[in-house]
């Protein structure tokens, strides 16, 4: 099927406009348009190029270290080669009636069962080492404590101490191993354990013969999100694909947005092996990067085709229909998109490795839609023409692109206008209400982040159960030269001098030279449970007094503690002083550039404060839903009590700048009215009603896109997604529709005062005409 060039779209992009030079981006616009198959078959030769890039470099795994002293003994341990096996643990336990009276002493299927694991393991062809199990004469421990298992995904556990692997009623048993082989294999190496777990348990059905640990939950894990991410990728294209087709009733111009969004998330996630060679980029990132790019690709897309359409609806000619969606909506997308990648930097501040490949993923999907929008969709349009229209569904096939105002919207507005304190008062009243559970938000990391229905959290659950255990000990990295020397030992000793049974340093302490003695583990026990504030106590003291007067008085010796305490304290430390600071520049720096887009003071501080409004209502939702537990069941989630610790941080640099999209595009609309003579509570009745059509749609596509999340398995990520999804639906409608009015409103004209100092800032001022960039005057449109 052939495409049609627009007539006369090249002459008319040719000619000399008033204002010149025009703005850059009618100018990127207009070389588009002029060479559009270049244009086009360009944009996807580039993102072609960017997948072999992907394919030839590969996306690597660099280690990643958690926050503060924790990570630097990580450091210190990679740096040692110092690498902790991967523990795992089999429970066996009756089932069935008449279990509760089977104990390990009187039950011969147990102890067979438990024989029958041990033997397994060893015939494997990368046989199991350290395997530990139950005396079949005695009922009493061979070797090894199983706390480790039920902190089986924490980065190191240990197993010290001598301790039963039979539950104190007998019912259950355990036999505990390290998993054979090079660390870097241990996912593959634990199949083979699991597939020989599996083949006893095959052989004792009136048993529960189950493994679990860190190797075959982080297995479990990587599965899980290898599958989540498919689904989202098969989700996320139709449904959006579904939704444009009913905004515009045609297939081909549904799909314009889909395919540029797609082509954008595309080059992106391959372009992510390039910062691999520097950063921690995990496959967790090309999830959050889908369901971004899709998002804003789409919205960005949408605003610029829409615009276009009804520009060419309203009787514009193909070159000025072009040269006005660049001026308004192409505008728009640039202050847009740098608010988005702005706020998306601030992640960069948080001193948390694992934001850091997020952040780059994130900002480079935004950059690369803004590109897209600008650049292949004017010569795409070009080369369509009024193609774009084909392809029409019966049921929605009449016309879509018509600029018709929405009456319900504009009744709204008059009516927030001739009242604003009442609406506005009640708007900012029911946001706080939603935010005040969010004052109770507690954050912490689950012992095991897989969903309840995972048969590998279920063994978990049984072993924590039948074996209660203790906390992981704290791990002391000492390094230097000569640690075998007096000095040391001397120190050594003072320290486990230090432990007790009621103090805050308990025994007994353990001490393992590695790296042929350049290296020493102290496994250090704690008071309390491994968190709270008797734990971090005594991790405190460890640190700032035990440590500094003992192994820190030794010359030439460097030392860090890490372990399960030591990491989650240091994360939520981390938090805490970074979050204000990230705040602060994110808003500072998004007021900034929507000062210059608009120049005004009052129209950036409005919006930030209703964007900290609505960030803090879905901060109550997600709080109340999955801290509090309502509904949790509707997102298939039981149990939970904590909010992920990476999820506040994440989710407000998102929102930022997220939100700021339909602010944007109001407010261009808003301004655009009052460039016409009109009065700012005119063009509000006039803007939004008449973006109202549009800015709905997107706004549902994102809410859409969003909601993928909530289906996914990990609970973290339904938190994002539920949170993401609730602030775009806030930010739509009640913002969009009683806040923005209400607070413009009664600022009135004052919405455009800038202070006569702040007058040389870049922009176009208020008074400008439209004309002056070659924009022809105009009637109601819409973004």
């Amino acid at each position: 099927m052939p495409l049609r060039r627009i007539p006369g779209l090249a002459a008319a992009q040719a000619r000399p406009q008033r204002g010149s030079p025009r703005p850059v981006v009618e100018r990127i616009a207009g070389w588009s348009a002029r060479h559009a198959k270049t244009a086009v078959f360009g944009w996807f030769g580039l993102v072609a190029a960017a997948f072999l890039v992907g394919q030839l470099l590969g996306t690597q795994n660099l280690p990643q270290y958690d926050p503060g002293q924790a990570g630097q003994g990580e450091q210190m341990l990679h740096q040692l080669n110092v690498v902790s096996p991967a523990t795992e643990s089999v429970l066996i336990q009756p089932r069935g009636r008449g279990a509760a009276s089977l104990t390990f002493a009187n039950d011969r299927q147990m102890r067979q069962a438990v024989a029958a694991v041990a033997a397994a393991l060893r015939r494997l062809p990368f046989a199991a080492t350290d395997i530990s199990a139950p005396s079949l004469a005695t009922g009493r421990l061979a070797s090894a404590a199983p706390s480790s298992a039920s902190r089986a995904s924490a980065p190191r556990s240990s197993r010290g101490g001598a301790a039963s692997l039979i539950s104190a009623n007998g019912h259950s048993a355990l036999v505990t191993f390290d998993v054979a082989g090079p660390h870097a294999d241990v996912n593959s190496t634990v199949a083979a354990d699991l597939a020989a777990v599996a083949r006893v348990q095959a052989a004792y059905p009136e048993l529960i013969v189950a493994e679990a640990g860190s190797a075959s939950t982080s297995a479990a894990g990587n599965s899980l999100l290898e599958s989540d991410f498919h689904r989202a990728e098969f989700s996320a294209i139709p449904i959006t694909l579904i939704l444009l087709l009913v905004v515009f009733g045609a297939i081909i111009a549904a799909g314009i947005p889909v395919v540029l969004a797609a082509s954008a998330v595309a080059a992106t996630i391959s372009l992510l092996a390039i910062p691999s060679l520097w950063l921690p980029i995990r496959s967790g990132t090309s999830e959050i990067v889908l369901i971004l790019g899709m998002a804003v690709g789409v919205d960005y897309s949408l605003f610029y085709l829409r615009r276009e359409r009804e520009e060419r609806a309203a009787g514009r000619s193909a070159a000025e229909a072009l040269q006005i969606a660049a001026a308004t909506s192409g505008r728009a997308i640039v202050i847009s998109g740098l608010t988005v990648m702005i706020s998306l930097a601030g992640l960069f501040l948080s001193g948390i490795e694992v934001f850091t490949g997020m952040a780059f993923g994130t900002i480079t999907v935004v950059g690369v839609a803004v590109a897209g929008s600008l650049t292949v969709l004017p010569g795409l349009l070009s080369m369509l023409g009024d193609w774009a229209d084909r392809g029409r569904i019966p049921v929605l096939g009449r016309r879509r692109t018509e600029a018709r105002p929405s009456r319900l919207w504009a009744a709204l507005i008059r009516r927030v206008v001739r009242r604003p304190l009442a609406w506005g008062g009640a708007a900012v009243l029911a946001l706080i209400l939603l935010t005040v559970p969010a004052l109770g938000m507690r954050l912490g990391n689950p012992l095991v982040d897989l969903p309840a229905n995972v048969p590998v959290a279920q063994t978990l659950a049984r072993i924590s159960a039948a074996f209660p255990g203790t906390p992981a000990p704290a791990e002391v990295v000492a390094t230097g030269q000569n640690l075998d020397r007096p000095a040391v030992r001397s120190a050594v000793a003072a320290l486990e001098a230090r432990a007790s049974a009621t103090g805050p340093i308990r025994g007994p302490i353990t001490v393992t030279p590695v790296a042929s003695g350049r290296g020493l583990i102290l496994e250090v026990p704690l008071a309390g449970s491994g968190s709270g504030p008797v734990s971090n106590d005594a991790l405190l003291t460890l640190r700032n007094q035990v440590l500094p007067e003992t192994l820190g008085r030794v010359a030439s010796v460097s030392l860090a503690v890490t372990g399960n305490t030591a990491t989650d304290y240091d994360w939520d430390t981390t938090l805490r002083a970074r979050t204000p600071i990230v705040f602060a520049v994110v808003a500072l720096l998004a007021f900034l550039i929507l000062m210059i887009a608009f120049r005004s003071l009052a129209i950036p501080l409005v919006s930030v404060i209703l964007n900290l409004l609505s960030v803090g209502a879905a901060y109550g939702v997600i709080t109340l839903i999955f801290q509090d537990g309502w509904l949790q069941g509707l997102f298939g989630v039981s149990g939970n009590t904590v909010i992920a610790q990476w999820v506040p941080l994440f989710m407000f640099v998102f929102l930022f700048g997220l939100s700021m999209d339909y602010h944007v595009f109001i407010l261009s609309r808003i301004r655009e009215r009052c460039t016409r003579g009109m009065s700012t509570c005119e063009a509000l009745t006039s803007g939004i009603a008449a973006s109202a059509g549009v800015v709905t749609s997107a706004a549902v596509i994102m809410v859409a896109v969003f909601s993928i999340f909530a289906t996914l398995s990990f609970v973290d990520v339904k938190t994002l997604g539920v949170g993401l999804a609730v602030a775009v639906l806030i930010d739509a409608t009640a913002v969009r529709g009683i806040l923005v009015p209400a607070a413009m409103a009664l600022l009135g004209e004052r919405s455009w005062y800038m202070p006569r100092r702040l007058r040389w800032l870049p922009g176009r001022k208020l008074h400008e005409s439209e004309g002056d960039s070659g924009l022809a005057p105009q009637t109601a449109t819409s973004p």
